[in-house]
């Protein structure tokens, strides 16, 4: 995905910080759905949609929804007419966004290549940048956080949450044979022991 940014810079929505190297950008972006959000914060249909996506997003990624982000990025690719009114707009959207920097050249590139024509327009890509959606907004209205699982199929993303860290190391070194090796272990210390009881109960009666 870092690829389709290659030498670009983008804006975190936080203090102006800046993801530029391809290292920090392989790290945002890398094993997620990317979302690129075309729109504008003066645009009356953007204005309906936006507090949507809003919501959509931080169900999936927010400690407050999720005990676990999902893999998942958005990237806003602004139409506003000036940088005041494009940060005026990422100020009421949520922190983990990233942006392409007002007045960026970038932005145009990124319309042509993905046939953006109209705002709101939302278009998915899996990590190595193919199309999943070429305007998910309709589905994100319909569907809401619940299209983020066909998404994450499409997308094949390695599930971080399939072996957390603890449930490795507790399994280390076992194999799937293993809950069958410790039952014969149990039962034949069972039948261990009934044998030692028939035994002490024959020496008794003799």
């Amino acid at each position: 995905m870092a690829a389709l940014f290659t030498g670009k810079v983008l804006m975190a929505n936080r203090e102006r910080d800046e993801v530029e190297t391809e290292q920090e950008l392989g790290r945002a972006l890398e094993n997620k759905v990317l979302l690129l959000y075309f729109g504008s914060g003066q645009c009356p249909r953007c204005r309906q949609f936006s507090p949507l996506l809003k919501d959509f997003f931080l169900r999936l990624t927010d400690e407050f929804y999720v005990e676990r982000a999902l893999q998942l990025v958005l990237v806003y690719v602004s139409r506003d007419e000036t940088e005041e009114q494009q940060s005026a707009f990422l100020r009421s959207m949520p922190k983990r966004w990233l942006a392409v920097p007002f007045g960026d050249a970038f932005k145009r590139e990124l319309e042509l290549r993905f046939a953006v024509s109209e705002v709101p327009a939302v278009v998915v890509l899996k990590p190595n940048g193919e199309v999943i959606v070429g305007n998910a907004v309709e589905e994100i209205r319909r569907m809401g956080p619940a299209c983020f699982r066909n998404w994450q199929e499409a997308a094949q993303l390695v599930d971080r949450n399939f072996l957390l860290a603890e449930d490795f190391d507790d399994w280390t070194g076992r194999s799937i044979t293993d809950p069958i090796r410790r039952l014969k272990y149990k039962l034949d210390k069972e039948t261990e022991a009934k044998n030692k009881e028939r035994k002490e109960e024959g020496e008794d009666s003799s």
